[in-house]
């Protein structure tokens, strides 16, 4: 599917009911486009079926409470929209995005208590999201921009609002011809990338930051158990920059993402190892089983 996202075939679900695709829009005066008050999944559907779309749903709703934003549905409720819209959509194997924020209503100030919470679900055809980086190692960058503490916002929602550091870290990314940045968090501990998580490797065993203020990703959550169920040591810890030089293999991991082998890292470079071709194909047999 190519050309503007606000400009295709199709239906996207908004509010309990299917809207043609153009005409899926919201008023200029909708609260979450002035104070990010939005939270939202992205999910992937593998022949049929969406991975991990409960536990999606349920980590929806648990965003919204974080935000002090009651979504109005169930998980049973919100399962049976996200089918409804492939099902309109005609697909199969598709990217799932839902999306809760609060809308237009009688308040337009930072409380907006009396403002109704909306829900969207669209869903689209979408490759690999770091293209052929798959299969020879994504190039990465260093962020400027910290992830913050956890003192500071609610780091275990994903909420539209933490993301902006992320869209500029990406933005300087690509300028400078990576695929990604690998940011720091606010004590200088290796954190994430803007939209996935990251595991390295060293003398077999596998490195993976401590997720205490950034987003615990159910994609890592599965990665990790299936390296678990292989036998492989996990260190869920804080790792220091300077770790990285002495790190043999890495990849990222999310659902837009997969699992991605990471070639480069600012100066410092990677194999894409067996280890990480291996939890690939791996994770991709998982969701297609």
């Amino acid at each position: 599917m190519a050309g503007s996202y606000a400009d295709r075939d199709g239906f996207i679900w908004m509010d309990g009911k299917l809207v043609p695709w153009r005409d899926a829009n919201v008023h200029i005066l909708t609260h979450a486009m002035h104070y990010a008050s939005s939270v939202f999944e992205g999910e992937r559907c593998y022949n049929g079926k969406i991975f991990k779309s409960r536990d999606h749903s349920e980590r929806l709703l648990r965003s919204g409470q974080l935000l002090d934003m009651v979504i109005p549905y169930t998980v049973d409720q919100i399962e049976a929209a996200k089918y409804e819209a492939l099902k309109a959509n005609n697909l199969t194997d598709a990217y799932v995005r839902v999306i809760a924020f609060r809308g237009a209503g009688e308040m337009m100030g930072v409380a907006a208590n009396l403002n109704p919470v909306r829900m969207a679900v669209a869903v689209w055809e979408w490759g690999a999201y770091y293209g052929d980086a798959k299969m020879k190692g994504a190039k990465l960058d260093i962020s400027k921009w910290k992830r913050p503490s956890p003192e500071t916002i609610p780091c275990a929602a994903k909420a539209a609002g933490l993301y902006m550091i992320c869209t500029m870290s990406k933005h300087a990314a690509e300028a400078k011809g990576c695929s990604d940045a690998m940011m720091f968090d606010y004590r200088g501990y290796v954190a994430e990338a803007t939209g996935a998580n990251i595991f390295f490797v060293k003398d077999g065993e596998v490195h993976t930051p401590l997720p205490d203020c950034f987003l615990n990703g159910l994609t890592r959550q599965t990665v990790i158990g299936m390296l678990k169920a292989k036998g492989i040591t996990v260190h869920e810890r804080h790792i220091m920059p300077e770790e990285l030089e002495g790190f043999e293999q890495c990849w990222l991991t999310g659902t837009a993402a997969e699992v991605t082998p990471v070639g480069q890292i600012g100066d410092h470079t990677f194999e894409v190892g067996a280890l990480t071709r291996e939890i690939a194909e791996d994770y991709e047999k998982l969701v297609r089983a």
